[in-house]
């Protein structure tokens, strides 16, 4: 089964890497780029996976879309989640879940942040909800995952360059098997 959504998933990138969604990088410029600052930090393994997988739920039923063409939030960060559940550990799904929600509580608690977002950020925010309210901010916070969905947030800010070439998707291949394998979830 961990062979299975791993070739999935290099399937999909196959499919859909090319694409863009309103920033100069493609989607698989997006996600290695993600990675390798998760790796450049020391990440642990698991958030280096869910910052290659973070946007892999763009690619489901238009999601990629549906800020630019259709004014509307595709969640594409719940379809992502709900794909990878069944074969990787909250660890990996949850920051990619919880994603959308780091970049919404960052423009809430961090002055600049939301100014700082890429024209394509900037666009969903809108469509996501815009900044937390107080009772947003504390569930938010009150996540298990919470430090690691913002941590997330961040290398998903950082990897939109379209001149920085990183290590190539094969270079993940061993750890998202790794990390599919059966009764390798750690929380």
């Amino acid at each position: 089964m961990s062979a299975s959504i791993v070739d999935r998933i290099f399937d999909t990138f196959e499919q859909h890497g090319a694409e863009r969604y309103g920033e100069d990088v493609t989607q698989l410029q997006h996600a290695l780029q993600a990675a390798e600052l998760a790796r450049q930090d020391d990440a642990p393994e698991t958030l280096v996976a869910a910052a290659l997988l973070h946007d892999i739920g763009q690619f489901v039923g238009g999601a990629g879309d549906a800020a630019e063409l259709q004014d509307r939030d595709g969640r594409h960060e719940t379809l992502g989640a709900a794909l990878l559940a069944a074969h990787f550990a909250p660890a990996v799904t949850e920051p990619v879940r919880l994603h959308v929600a780091a970049k919404r509580y960052l423009a809430t608690v961090r002055p600049g942040y939301a100014e700082a977002l890429s024209g394509a950020s900037l666009l969903s925010f809108g469509l996501q909800g815009g900044v937390m309210s107080a009772a947003e901010r504390a569930d938010f916070e009150a996540e298990p995952h919470f430090a690691a969905a913002v941590r997330m947030r961040l290398y998903d800010d950082g990897g939109k360059h379209a001149d920085w070439t990183v290590p190539s998707l094969e270079s993940h291949r061993a750890l998202l098997v790794r990390l599919s394998a059966p009764n390798q979830h750690p929380a």
